[in-house]
């Protein structure tokens, strides 16, 4: 394949703006599926937490072929917690197609991940999406993008970007603006021309030794390990023997190249050689990992290791210690633990793992509380079994000073719900940065708050703006430590006994707070069963049964009525718990406990603390 046939993009967006929807779109109308194959579900994500979720984790590659030319096509995710995956994609392309709501604009994940393609040098191509929804303000989108642009340092190259306008599910694009409500193009075919037109082929030589910076790896039951990357120069071919050097000063370990394999659609088919500007799969090097260089050994050529930014948050997982533990989890051990963690280190490079002095504990650093409980929903659905504390964000002593990762928030609420949410805000050590109404009954509000204030107000966000509100949060900087932050205002209910949870238990505990748990749950000793509705702790008897005699009293009894439970969650529960609790994570449930069970540990624990 020659070179100037290959064009290699990433696809970025913010989170649900129809990025995954329109590689899809690229995918069929280029001919990559015949028509019997035009299914309804997303392609792309094929991974179940992003099939519940509607976003995009991991990034994946596919390919797809337009008028002769080879377009290897990268799909990103929008949030900043996986911003390990979004470096990585990034430094195996040549352009970068930015996709923006027409209604909603530019977000804080469209410019964290902007940010990165502008300082790397890329060229935007604009995508206005959605252009035929109610509401659609395209002239405003492409405004504010270029503003954005401006704002994030872009050169004036990269500020003279081409737009394109697209309906992504209805499967169009034009370069012009159309009459609102009717199709303003016949297909997709404006987007992939812009494409040929605007992101550079490669200029390496095929002639040079070998140059291939992994980005990616995967795995395979028959060949072991796979490598993703780019090839900047030279060619490769199978059985080729090859150096792998861990960046111009890291160490050397020689190999074999076993396959040399290419994507076309969504399939990879094996390759006789591959040459600059490929995106290629290799295989046969056992030691190979993300960010090395596979070279030529007579002339070796390494590139740079990739820069990832540095976690911001820390939770401890602990082995399950509660009286429930080993009933539901297929690994429950610390070495368990610890190996898996060990096998998420190889291909998520956002990820940091250190043990800890205290045996069956694990400090898990990650870029925030979405990057870490989506690990965590991974672990648990393989029959992982743990527990969690609460997350505190990693500090740095800066000049001799304590410094606090700071981060950019949006939220776009009712403008009824804007007072409670600008107070919540402000007791969180927030600082309002602008105020935007749409002129529509809704408002903007964009704060820069410590990251640590940030932690659990999701769920009172949600009950601020009965649901009706959209948040999101991106990493701006480092910045001195801004104070105390008030915790969760209210005290939890804790079981005072092991057992089963009866139905006369919870009536009699109605009036006391919101409860956890339903009827014939186990509890234990420790267990946080409900949310106290005032701000102290209170033990309770959680596995009180009625008392049965002989004697009846004349008249009906009173049937008891029990308000419905919370639902918990994985991220509920992360969000909620307080220093002195943990989460328990099993395939099967999630629960509230204590770190200390006993009453009497918990006092102890608690005068020491004070003292």
């Amino acid at each position: 394949m020659s070179t100037h046939q290959i064009r290699n993009i990433a696809i970025i967006a913010h989170v649900d703006h129809g990025k995954t929807t329109m590689v899809d779109q690229l995918l069929r109308q280029s001919g990559t599926f015949a028509e019997h194959e035009k299914v309804v579900d997303t392609v792309m994500d094929n991974n179940a937490i992003e099939k519940e979720r509607g976003i995009t984790i991991l990034a994946k590659n596919c390919a797809v072929t337009w008028q002769g030319t080879h377009i290897n096509i990268v799909d990103t995710p929008g949030h900043a917690d996986f911003g390990g995956e979004v470096e990585r994609a990034l430094s195996m392309v040549d352009g970068v197609v930015l996709l923006i709501d027409a209604q909603e604009g530019p977000m804080p994940q469209t410019r964290f991940v902007t940010k990165k393609a502008l300082a790397l040098g890329l060229k935007p191509i604009l995508v206005v999406n959605k252009v035929d929804k109610p509401g659609a303000n395209p002239d405003k989108v492409v405004n504010a993008a270029f503003d954005l642009f401006d704002k994030l340092g872009a050169t004036d190259e990269q500020l003279d970007f081409p737009v394109v306008y697209a309906s992504g599910i209805n499967g169009w694009s034009s370069l012009e603006e159309g009459p609102q409500g009717e199709q303003w193009g016949p297909d997709m075919s404006a987007l992939f021309d812009t494409i040929l037109k605007h992101v550079p082929s490669q200029k390496g030589d095929p002639n040079a030794p070998l140059q291939l910076q992994i980005s990616a790896l995967d795995f395979s039951t028959f060949v072991g390990r796979i490598g993703v990357g780019r090839i900047s120069q030279g060619t490769l071919k199978p059985m080729m023997d090859v150096v792998v050097m861990e960046g111009p000063d890291g160490k050397q370990v020689k190999g074999r190249v076993n396959q040399v394999l290419t994507f076309q659609g969504l399939d990879r088919v094996q390759a006789t050689e591959a040459g600059p500007g490929e995106i290629v799969l290799i295989n046969g090097i056992t030691d190979i990992g993300i960010g090395v260089t596979v070279t030529d050994p007579a002339n070796p050529a390494p590139l740079p290791m990739l820069k990832v930014d540095e976690p911001t948050l820390t939770m401890n997982f602990c082995v399950n210690t509660s009286p429930l533990a080993g009933r539901e989890g297929k690994f429950v051990t610390s070495r368990q633990i610890w190996d898996r963690l060990q096998k998420e280190l190889q291909h998520n490079v956002a990820l940091r793992v250190n043990e800890t002095d205290e045996e069956g504990i694990f400090e898990v650093m990650g870029r925030g509380e979405l990057h870490l409980t989506i690990l965590l929903e991974n672990m648990r659905r393989e029959g992982y079994e743990m527990a969690v504390s609460k997350p505190r964000v990693v500090f740095r002593t800066i000049d001799g000073e304590k410094h606090e990762p700071i981060e950019l928030v949006t939220a776009d609420i009712e403008d009824q719900h804007q007072g409670g949410v600008m107070q919540a805000l402000g007791e969180r050590k927030g600082e309002l940065v602008n105020m935007e109404p749409d002129g529509r009954g809704r408002v903007r509000l964009e704060y820069r708050i410590p990251a640590r204030g940030l932690i659990g107000f999701t769920n009172e966000f949600l009950n601020l703006t009965r649901g009706s509100g959209l948040i999101s949060n991106i990493f701006d900087s480092y910045e001195p430590h801004k104070g105390e932050i008030g915790s969760r205002k209210n005290g939890v209910l804790i079981s005072m006994d092991d057992g089963e949870i009866f139905t006369y238990a919870l009536g009699k505990l109605d009036d006391r707070g919101r409860m956890f748990v339903r009827a014939n749950d186990p509890v234990y000793e420790g267990m946080i069963v409900g949310i106290h509705s005032r701000d102290n702790d209170l033990v309770v008897n959680a596995t009180r049964t009625k008392q049965l005699t002989n004697f009846r009293v004349s008249g009906k009894e009173d049937a008891i009525k029990i308000t419905p439970p919370i639902e918990l969650t994985l991220e509920y529960g992360v969000e909620f718990i307080e220093d002195d609790e943990l989460v328990e994570i099993t395939p099967k449930s999630v629960r509230l406990r204590k770190r200390f069970l006993k009453e009497h540990e918990r006092k102890r624990a608690s005068r020491e603390t004070a003292a």
